[in-house]
């Protein structure tokens, strides 16, 4: 697999050099594209297990590029093993539908990405028979009440999806372990570059690689970072019997943006703080959550466990109806109205008064509210932009 590069590197050197190598056949310093979907088989084949995920056999069973990234990825998070599949939702799937089964109690956060709150609030409870219970992950007393038994995992999201709820790594993990049980953790809003749940204790660390760690816009891909033992289950489980396998060009291109992402971050961290402090001071804004503001309900321990930065998404309101959000975004001229975050371009989503969710989010969000992934324009310009179109439905300063 190429050089060794662990943790006694920073983490900048480890970025660009984990997983990296000069090709054999070439000499080239960047490893190639393999586009293959079959590798050659040896003399005698017929001992083989068709199914497994050792070597290079198929690429559904694992391909080189896969690996490279693989490795790479387990290094930044501090984990031991790694098994990358096509998305995010993929990640998250292939560790719920390896690891549970019929008659297994799950103990989740309210305030998940949809995908979670799909495949643990219906889809596992109604077709597995997996019992469930949402519940606020911030506090602990509710969860050490909520388990069970047959309690097998604790899944939390912190900052979470769409509100940057943040819930306690550490102290979960703790609660977790002490009743044998697994915790894994959505790191997808932090990135490793600003949060590392196995360093804090967690079984898993899930992260959608289609954000911040590919960074385009252009890939998709999802990550599971744990011990070897449980990875093998679910690598043969999900990536080779389900099919979630990553495209090989894919995992090159989140490769190729792996390698910026400290540098990306740093620049992410500093916008966001920059424009969620200016948001606060606007009078037409009602509210802003962003983990690294002081009276951010959850900066306190977003603070103990996120280094050296709070990721660039943050949510916020205005004092306006339904309507004025959206003209507010169609004024908008740097920043983009579409979903995802982590790109390098500033994208927002306007998420109405309909949401199923809206229960279980603080009452500020109940009037609709946007969620803002701070890209790498100029800060300056991104403020620029929020300015004029507050001023266009009537929101902004006066002169």
């Amino acid at each position: 697999m190429g050089r060794k590069y662990d943790s006694k590197y920073g983490f900048q050197t480890r970025a660009v050099h984990t997983g990296n190598d000069v090709d054999a056949e070439t000499g080239a310093i960047r490893r190639p594209i393999t586009m293959a979907n079959s590798y050659e088989l040896p003399f005698d084949p017929s001992s083989m297990n068709w199914s497994s995920a050792e070597g290079n056999l198929y690429t559904r069973n694992g391909g080189a590029n896969q690996k490279y990234l693989q490795e790479k990825l387990a290094v930044l998070e501090g984990g031991e093993d790694c098994v990358v599949l096509a998305s995010g939702v993929a990640a998250l799937s292939g560790l719920f539908f390896a690891l549970l089964q019929s008659g297994d109690h799950v103990i989740f956060s309210s305030v998940t990405y949809i995908a979670v709150y799909r495949l643990l609030n219906e889809l596992f409870n109604h077709k597995f028979q997996v019992e469930t219970t949402i519940l606020d992950t911030s506090d602990l007393e509710k969860i050490k009440a909520a388990i069970r038994p047959n309690t097998k995992l604790i899944h939390i999201e912190t900052p979470g999806n769409p509100t940057l709820h943040i819930s306690d790594i550490a102290a979960i993990s703790q609660i977790a372990h002490e009743n044998g049980v697994l915790l894994s953790v959505d790191n997808t809003f932090a990135s490793p570059y600003n949060q590392r749940p196995i360093e804090l204790g967690a079984d898993f660390s899930i992260e959608s690689l289609t954000k911040y760690i590919n960074g385009h816009g252009d890939a998709m891909g999802g990550a599971i970072i744990g011990r070897k033992e449980y990875l093998d289950i679910i690598r043969a489980q999900s990536q080779v019997n389900l099919g979630a396998a990553i495209s090989p060009f894919n995992a090159w291109l989140i490769m190729r943006g792996a390698v910026t992402l400290p540098l990306r971050m740093r620049q992410h961290n500093e916008s966001a703080q920059e424009i969620a402090e200016w948001l606060e001071r606007q009078p037409g804004v009602s509210f802003v959550a962003y983990p690294g503001l002081p009276d951010f309900w959850g900066h306190e321990v977003a603070k103990k466990q996120m280094t050296p930065g709070y990721g660039g998404v943050m949510a916020f309101g205005l004092k306006a109806d339904h309507d004025t959000h959206n003209q507010f975004v169609s004024h908008l001229q740097v920043i983009t109205s579409a979903v995802s975050l982590g790109h390098d371009e500033s994208l927002i989503v306007f998420l109405g008064e309909e949401d199923e969710r809206q229960y279980l989010y603080p009452e500020e969000f109940h009037n609709g509210f946007f969620r803002f992934s701070v890209g790498l324009e100029d800060t300056k310009d991104i403020i620029e932009d929020l300015e004029q179109a507050l001023q266009q439905v009537g929101l902004g300063r006066r002169n």
